[in-house]
């Protein structure tokens, strides 16, 4: 299943590029993009995963950009 998110105060697409990258390497993550001129983060795992996955995102997006916030659409 993909979903599609919305982020929030992402300043620089370097740190998006990270959290990309971080969010990737989350257990149960089959892919992750963010698109950095729209501000949309697409995540494609299994649905009992995203839970768990959505909690670890939020983390990882706050330890690069602390105002950083995730929202579905």
């Amino acid at each position: 299943m993909t979903k599609v998110f919305s982020l929030s105060d992402v300043d620089c697409p370097v740190c998006a590029g990270k959290m990309q990258e971080a969010i990737a390497g989350i257990d149960g993550v089959i892919s992750a993009r963010i698109d950095f001129l729209v501000l949309k983060l697409t995540i494609e795992a299994e649905e009992k995963d995203f839970p768990k996955i959505m909690k670890q995102a939020a983390k990882v997006v706050r330890r690069i950009e602390p105002d950083c916030e995730i929202e579905e659409i």
